[in-house]
C-alpha cells in the first residue's frame, strides 16, 4: 500500500499463547501490521480468531509472548509499567462494546476523567469535554448520568472520552456491538469524521461488516493469523 501518511504503530511478528497445564493455546501467530497516522483500520474475523487479543496487545493491556509493538519507533513493551500507564493515558484512547462509563458521574465528568487523572486544569478540561460532547451531538446531555442516556448516547460519550487527551491512536473493540442500526450508523460516521478532524488513527475490531467497509482499510484475522488483507481507499 502506498500512502502519504507517516507510520504510527508497527506490530512486528507478535505471537501470544496461553499455557494451561500441558496444553498450549496459540492465540496470535507472528502477526505483522502497520497502522498509519489518521487512518481508520478495521480488523474483522469470527469470535475466537484473536482480534481482540491483538487489540489488547496494541494497547499494552495484554503482553505478547514474542514480538514487538512500536509506537512511533518506541518499543512499548520495553517501557516500565508506569510509563505504559502514562502512554495509555496520553497517547491511546479506548472504546469498548460496553461503554464502561462511571455511573455516578455525569456525561461531561466521564469525558473529562482521563484529563483529570493527568492533572490538567479543571475548567479548561470541562470546556474541552463540553466541546467534544457537542461535537458528538450531546451538548444537551452534559449533566445526565449514564442511566439517563440511551445506549447510542452512552457510546458517543465513550468516544468523546477517548479523545479528551488528543490521543494518537484510538483502539475500539466492537464499538457498535450493542447498538441498533441507527445508533451504529451514527457511531461509525463519527469515527470517520473525528479521525479526519483530529488526525487520530482508529483501529476497530468488529463483526459488523457494514462498519468495516466504511473504514479506509480492512484486515481479516483467522486462527491468530492476519490474512485477506483488503485495501480500501487509503492512499
Amino acid at each position: 500500500m502506498t500512502t502519504n501518511k507517516q507510520i504510527l504503530l508497527t506490530v512486528n511478528k507478535v505471537s501470544k499463547h496461553f499455557n494451561d497445564g500441558e496444553v498450549t493455546t496459540q492465540v496470535l501467530n507472528e502477526v505483522e501490521l502497520t497502522v498509519y497516522e489518521g487512518e481508520q483500520l478495521a480488523i474483522v474475523g469470527s469470535s475466537g480468531s484473536g482480534k481482540s487479543t491483538l487489540l489488547h496487545v496494541m494497547g499494552t493491556l495484554d503482553t505478547p509472548s514474542n514480538g514487538k509493538v512500536l509506537l512511533q519507533d518506541v518499543d512499548i513493551y520495553q517501557l516500565s509499567s508506569a510509563k505504559q500507564a502514562k502512554l495509555r493515558n496520553e497517547d491511546l484512547g479506548f472504546i469498548y462494546q460496553f461503554h464502561h462509563l462511571l455511573p455516578e458521574f455525569t456525561a461531561i465528568e466521564n469525558v473529562a476523567m482521563p484529563a483529570f487523572i493527568q492533572g490538567k486544569n479543571k475548567q479548561q478540561t470541562l470546556d474541552k469535554a463540553q466541546g467534544l460532547l457537542e461535537r458528538v451531538g450531546l451538548g444537551h446531555r452534559l449533566n445526565h448520568t449514564p442511566a439517563q442516556l440511551s445506549g447510542g448516547e452512552r457510546q458517543r460519550v465513550a468516544i468523546a472520552r477517548a479523545l479528551i487527551n488528543n490521543p494518537k491512536l484510538v483502539l475500539a473493540d466492537e464499538p457498535t456491538g450493542n447498538l441498533d442500526a441507527t445508533s451504529a450508523e451514527t457511531v461509525y460516521e463519527l469515527i470517520k469524521e473525528l479521525a479526519q478532524q483530529f488526525n487520530t488513527a482508529f483501529v476497530v475490531v468488529t463483526h459488523d461488516h457494514k462498519l468495516a467497509t466504511k473504514m479506509d482499510r480492512q484486515v481479516t484475522m483467522k486462527d491468530g493469523v492476519l490474512q485477506n488483507r483488503v485495501n480500501q481507499s487509503h492512499e
